[in-house]
């Protein structure tokens, strides 16, 4: 089947393409009002972009609370959403009005940053403190770049000795398609890259 995207109903584009793109992370975000409301949302549009400097970006949409305070406030945190806390991100996914704090009725509890104005929610085990680098709009998408200037993993999933993140322990999810479909991520497979130096040598023994 072929479809004519630019040609398509919004909606239809969206079922197509968030059905196919697929896993995406969960960017489980914390922003603050100017007036000092706290707000949290997740957003499956969101990747790592680049390391040097650290750079993420979330797709938000235009009229998201979310992305206004970000506009105006130049800063967010984003929560990494496990297997253990869906219920309570499923819960901020409420479409609230702005003025209600969606943390809290979610039944979770925030502790300070260590940069930032915002605070992070306390029980997710990795939070990254970001600042607003640039919006990018074309139509009604918005794409906003964000820069992660601190890193908090919980001990429990740090190995200090190694340097690595106990990344299978931490058990966060995924969005998949439809209205309510995740997915976890502890059915791994390794596949070790394959450097061209190792093909130049196989090739010259053989």
């Amino acid at each position: 089947m072929e479809f004519d995207i630019p040609n398509l109903d919004v909606r239809d584009r969206h079922k197509l393409l968030s059905a196919v793109v697929l896993p995406r992370p969960i960017a489980w975000v914390t922003t603050l009002s100017p007036e000092g409301v706290l707000n949290a949302a997740p957003f499956s549009f969101f990747n790592l972009m680049g390391s040097d400097p650290a750079i993420v970006v979330l797709g938000v949409g235009e009229q998201k609370d979310t992305g206004r305070n970000i506009q105006l406030t130049r800063e967010f945190v984003i929560q990494i959403v496990t297997e253990a806390l869906a219920g309570p991100m499923n819960q901020t996914a409420i479409d609230f009005p702005a003025d209600r704090d969606e943390v809290e009725h979610a039944g979770l509890h925030t502790e300070p940053s260590v940069l930032l104005k915002v605070p992070r929610i306390a029980e997710s085990p990795v939070h990254m403190e970001c600042r607003h680098v640039s919006t990018l709009e074309i139509g009604k998408t918005r794409i906003i770049v964000g820069e992660v200037v601190h890193l908090h993993i919980a001990d429990e999933f740090y190995d200090a000795a190694s340097g690595h993140v106990k990344t299978e322990k931490l058990a966060a999810i995924g969005r998949m398609h439809g209205s309510g479909w995740y997915s976890r991520t502890m059915d791994l497979f390794d596949l070790p890259r394959i450097s061209y130096k190792t093909i130049a040598v196989r090739k010259d023994v053989e």
